[in-house]
């Protein structure tokens, strides 16, 4: 049988009765639970060599500088740096030799009385993993949500535990640690959608992967990237702006996809509620177009996002197989307009009411959910294999009992079909050109990008021999 964790309490006493390890707590706002833990299951003057709460935020400016956000990464990063130099430079003589320094701060705003809206935090941990060795980092950012303040608080002391066990006991692990942080805690009560770590101890890891863990390990139904790789918190680069999503396993990137989003683009930036926004363009990759064989492909996925950030596009890698359910995660963070692109045949699988058992309100619950706000569905044509005749979302044939709900859609312009799509693109499929490359056909080269193609060839990528 798999043992059971160590509780928080054993958690917080082991870390106080080892003897190599002493460190600083800094805490803003709801997040004063950490250290109260360490203090409270004795012990405590083997780990904290102090604690500090700038709770005012005059004070916290006297201390850390001004900051535009006081719950924001850039304050938690302030907080590190700040803490960790002072500890270093009282302590380094005294203690350097035998001792592996820590820093852990948060900043965290929680339900209150005047604040109803999004409980959430930023927790860190700067540490040493040898005496006198370059300091590794670890941050995360964690949404809260039980519905009072107190349950929030015990939660938010418990992930902190967490995370400090995690970071002096399994840094040499970042898959176990990743899945010791929810240790204790449910889905239903923390969320964690942002893990970063850095420094000497993490020099082999790949940050995108470790995204991919919090969303396959349940910590999180979706995580994002740019397209160099950097880990984001979703409200650091979706909050009040225009969003266009494009749906696929990009496995490879072809000239369809390309076309999908050129024609989707063209038509979104003319909306009347986005001209002259900034828009954010979103390629994402779904749990389901991963899973191949039962499991996933950690190679295959850091291929496909490869490719997708040479291009310069974003990855979002989410848990959201249906669009509803997207729609309410991208609306969590902005009420501008928000663009889908799909093809007919996704179109046509949105209208097959097998998909939405799971509601009591069954399909019409799930297009109240997904157009409540400012929502459109951009729709791609596809070639009928048998007629040849171009099916788009305007002759598209759904079953009878639901016309009169899709004509109302499409003519009240929740759906609309994209214009001056390349003809000759339509018969491309990603899973034609795996099986060209499988057999060294060369044509493949012509169903992709000239780029994509040189990153095949370059990175020998999906068994490309070159």
């Amino acid at each position: 049988m798999k043992p059971q964790p160590l509780d928080t309490h054993q958690r917080a006493l082991q870390i106080n009765l080892d003897p190599n390890k002493y460190g600083t707590f800094a805490e803003i706002g709801a997040g004063q639970e950490v250290a109260r833990w360490f203090f409270r299951v004795g012990g405590a003057a083997g780990t904290i060599a102090k604690t500090i709460s700038a709770y005012d935020m005059t004070v916290s400016d006297a201390i850390y500088g001004p900051a535009e956000r006081y719950v924001s990464r850039a304050r938690l990063n302030t907080m590190l740096d700040y803490e960790y130099q002072l500890l270093r430079e009282r302590l380094e003589a005294e203690r350097g030799a035998t001792t592996r320094f820590f820093v852990f701060a948060n900043t965290v705003t929680a339900r209150s009385f005047k604040r109803l809206d999004e409980s959430h935090g930023w927790m860190g941990m700067r540490f040493q993993i040898a005496p006198r060795a370059e300091p590794s980092q670890i941050i995360i950012h964690v949404r809260m949500l039980d519905h009072e303040n107190v349950p929030q608080q015990e939660a938010l002391g418990i992930m902190g535990v967490n995370l400090i066990y995690g970071a002096l006991y399994l840094h040499d692990q970042p898959r176990a640690l990743i899945g010791s942080l929810m240790d204790h805690l449910t889905a239903e009560r923390v969320e964690v959608d942002l893990i970063k770590f850095t420094g000497p101890g993490f020099a082999q890891i790949d940050n995108r992967l470790m995204s991919l863990q919090l969303v396959e390990q349940g910590l999180t139904n979706a995580a994002l990237f740019t397209a160099t790789g950097e880990v984001v918190q979703a409200g650091e680069v979706l909050y009040k702006k225009p969003i266009l999503v494009e749906r696929g396993s990009f496995r490879p990137v072809t000239k369809l996809t390309i076309d999908i989003l050129k024609c989707a683009q063209a038509q979104f930036v003319q909306e009347q509620n986005v001209r002259g926004e900034e828009i954010v363009v979103l390629m994402e990759i779904t749990m389901k177009n991963l899973i191949a064989d039962g499991g996933i492909d950690h190679r295959d996925f850091l291929e496909r996002v490869d490719i997708l950030g040479t291009l310069d596009k974003m990855v979002l890698i989410s848990n959201y197989g249906e669009y509803y359910r997207l729609a309410a995660y991208l609306f969590r963070y902005t009420k501008k307009m928000i663009g889908l692109v799909l093809g007919v045949p996704s179109l046509k699988e949105l209208f097959e009411e097998k998909y939405y058992t799971d509601l009591e309100g069954g399909i019409l619950e799930s297009f109240g959910r997904l157009f409540k706000n400012a929502l459109k569905l951009y729709v791609y044509p596809r070639r009928d294999a048998v007629t040849g005749a171009i099916v788009t979302a305007d002759n598209l044939q759904v079953a009878p009992k639901l016309g009169h709900l899709y004509r109302y859609l499409l003519e009240n312009h929740f759906i609309e079909s994209l214009q001056d799509y390349h003809p000759d693109y339509l018969p491309i499929f990603s899973g034609d050109v795996l099986a060209k490359i499988k057999v060294r056909d060369a044509t493949w080269e012509e169903m992709v990008p000239a780029q994509v193609a040189r990153i095949i060839r370059e990175r020998k990528l999906f068994g490309c021999q070159g």
